[in-house]
């Protein structure tokens, strides 16, 4: 597959750019730094750097800033879209690249969040290492697994329903 993610401009790791171009989400929205590992339409591994300048810490909560973890929920299905995106990108046959398509219009929707839990906090000056792994389709759902690490240490895990964009 790296062959085909070269050919289609998608060499690893993703950088902020690059994964603009592929979904539609825009600051202070877009909840994913870059992506370092990418098997496309089936998984991927991606960052968000937690600052203390994010919007959301100003009220989450004051004195004590926690990443809210519907945020975290957000950022994982992000991650989802860049997967089912990049296999779109593949899929292309042409020799067009990233620049030339608008590919974040393929992105689909969040049908079901399962059995999320949530086992530590995530504060400012925290790398998140966000994981998504397909592991079942039926019709135009899929259902993945996904989980988020700090240090090592799953912080969030459970799974994510989404649909293909109709």
């Amino acid at each position: 597959m790296t062959n085909l993610l070269e050919k289609k401009s998608l060499k690893l790791p993703l950088e902020l750019d690059q994964i603009k171009n592929m979904i539609p989400h825009r600051y202070p929205f877009l909840l994913i730094d870059r992506v370092n590992e990418l098997n496309p339409g089936v998984s991927g591994v991606a960052i968000k750097n937690v600052t203390a300048n994010e919007p959301f810490f100003q009220g989450h909560f004051p004195g004590e800033a926690i990443m809210p973890g519907v945020l975290i929920i957000e950022a994982m299905a992000q991650l989802i879209a860049v997967i089912y995106v990049s296999k779109a990108l593949v899929e292309v046959e042409s020799q067009e690249t990233l620049n030339d398509i608008n590919y974040a219009d393929r992105v689909g929707y969040l049908a079901a969040v399962k059995n999320i839990k949530f086992k530590n906090k995530v504060v400012p000056g925290d790398q998140l290492v966000l994981r998504a792994k397909v592991v079942g389709k039926m019709g135009v759902l899929s259902q993945v697994q996904v989980w988020a690490e700090v240090n090592g240490k799953t912080v969030v895990e459970g799974s994510i329903s989404v649909s293909e964009k109709m």
